[in-house]
């Protein structure tokens, strides 16, 4: 079965704003310096993954402007707008970014869809999903409370939270903005200031949201981003000895070296990192509502998201059912220009990642895994590969086991609970996890029983700000939003009082 539903390439009009913001050379954000060039003068090209084509050009930064950044972070931590004001100015400048966010809701949703093919309406539940992020964190500032401890007379004794100072942020391509409010929202609303580094091929919006920081007025030097090599510019957040934590979300073995350098300055380190997410579909379960929302998780940002539920473990007695009506809805997906809001899926970000999708399904085929949806790359310009379904798969096959991040699903059977448990925890990761049943007494189970840092149950994917979100082992060691995340960017001081003095 292939796919027939494809959407033609429109002309592609964009809004004057977003034109203007392509067409206009982009600068480091240093500082008070809005559109500054990179200290070796050297720039790198954004691609369009839907025709080719340039967007334009954006200034890369180095080991030299990675320290200029972290001097301006520094001197913005005791700047009278930033360190000494009051949590409640922080809360303000959240609450107006998030405003800011929301009025310029389509120009940023314009830059995600061009610069890394994602769906313009999924970009549009982007944007409004990093404004409601924002408007959370806005709430922590005068919330983040000290305590009262009951230590020996006659002493009085007190616990109070600290920011960590300036902290680095190294986020992914997949979800360029949502993954910058992730690490900007709970780093101001505990009162450190920020060096960013998002990825090159997806860096556009990130800029635009630096902009709109700055416009809303965040002081000079508390948010600062460079765009480039992570080699260069990432290496340069990590090892610069006046950073105090790093945060980065992305691959595993990237992860793992972060982690082993930050320990040699004795930083804090949290990852966010790969996955390979269990989808387990019990024979209680509502079938069709099984199969609608996996797809539904599975194929948005064409695959590229590390909590996709890319193993589907379902029970024998369903097999057949649930895997006709995934193929039927699979097969029934509109493919093509992103900018077109009827498309629901499209480009892969790049050269390179096309390249290892398609790799993954030569693979996958040749260890004898059956192809029942998909499988080819669309004709034409754009990184385009319909989203594949493969069934009759093993555990063991490297398409079950290892990270693909593109739209290639496998599905595998199982008999009992207990087999299910095992296949789905025999993982290298612990990212996530979802159920499929009406048995309450089994969702409770499962959600004990599964090697995952989020389980859903009768539903998949779905995040919000009050709510951490993280993996274990391979999957990281970090919680995004929620409590966990604010503390996280925060130290415990001790203090502590002799009353008889």
């Amino acid at each position: 079965m292939t796919h027939e539903a494809v959407i033609p390439a429109s002309s592609r009009k964009v809004s004057a704003a977003t034109q203007a913001f392509l067409e206009a050379p982009q600068g480091l954000r240093i500082g008070s310096d809005t559109d500054r060039e990179g200290s070796t003068g050297t720039t790198f090209d954004s691609i369009d993954p839907t025709t080719e084509r340039t967007l334009g050009t954006i200034a890369s930064g180095s080991t030299r402007d990675v320290e200029d950044a972290v001097a301006a972070a520094t001197k913005a931590l005791s700047a009278p707008a930033w360190g000494p004001a009051s949590p409640a100015t922080r809360a303000r400048y959240l609450f107006d970014l998030a405003d800011a966010v929301t009025a310029h809701r389509e120009q940023l949703a314009e830059l995600e869809t061009l610069d890394m093919g994602k769906p313009i309406a999924q970009a549009r539940d982007d944007v409004d999903g990093v404004a409601a992020v924002f408007r959370y964190y806005g709430g922590w500032p005068t919330k983040l409370e000290g305590s009262i401890n009951p230590v020996r007379q006659p002493y009085f004794g007190m616990t109070q939270l600290e920011p960590l100072g300036v902290c680095g942020a190294i986020t992914p391509w997949n979800f360029p903005l949502v993954m910058a409010s992730h690490k900007i929202g709970p780093a101001l609303a505990a009162g450190n200031t920020l060096v960013l580094k998002p990825a090159e091929v997806s860096s556009y919006s990130t800029l635009l949201l630096t902009d709109l920081a700055r416009g809303v007025g965040l002081p000079p030097g508390v948010l600062n981003v460079i765009p480039g090599s992570g080699r260069v510019v990432g290496q340069a957040i990590v090892d610069h000895p006046d950073v105090a934590k790093i945060s980065f979300t992305g691959s595993t073995p990237v992860g793992r070296a972060i982690l082993e350098a930050g320990s040699r300055h004795m930083k804090k380190v949290n990852v966010e990192l790969g996955g390979k997410s269990a989808n387990i579909v019990f024979p209680d379960a509502d079938v069709r509502a099984a199969a609608r929302g996996s797809a539904e998780a599975m194929w948005e940002n064409a695959g590229q998201i590390c909590v996709a539920p890319t193993r589907m473990f379902v029970h024998e007695d369903v097999y057949d059912e649930l895997v006709d009506e995934l193929a039927r809805v699979t097969g029934a997906l509109r493919i093509g220009d992103p900018l077109n809001p009827e498309t629901e899926v499209g480009p892969l970000v790049s050269k390179a990642q096309y390249a290892s999708v398609r790799e993954y399904i030569d693979i996958a085929g040749a260890e004898g895994a059956r192809l029942r949806v998909g499988g080819r790359a669309l004709d034409g310009p754009g990184y385009f590969v319909e989203p594949t379904i493969f069934t009759e798969v093993h555990n063991d096959m490297r398409i079950a086991r290892e990270e693909v991040f593109g739209p290639v699903l496998t599905v595998l059977r199982f008999r009992t609970e207990e087999e299910a448990v095992a296949l789905a925890n025999d993982s290298a990761y612990d990212l996530a996890a979802a159920v499929w049943t009406r048995d309450v007494s089994r969702a409770l189970r499962m959600g004990k029983a599964l090697h995952a840092g989020t389980v859903w149950v009768n539903t998949h994917g779905r995040l919000d700000p009050a709510q951490s979100f993280g993996g274990y082992s391979k999957s990281g060691n970090s919680r995004e939003l929620g409590r966990e995340s604010v503390l996280s960017y925060t130290r415990s001081k001790a203090v502590m009082i002799d009353l008889s003095a």
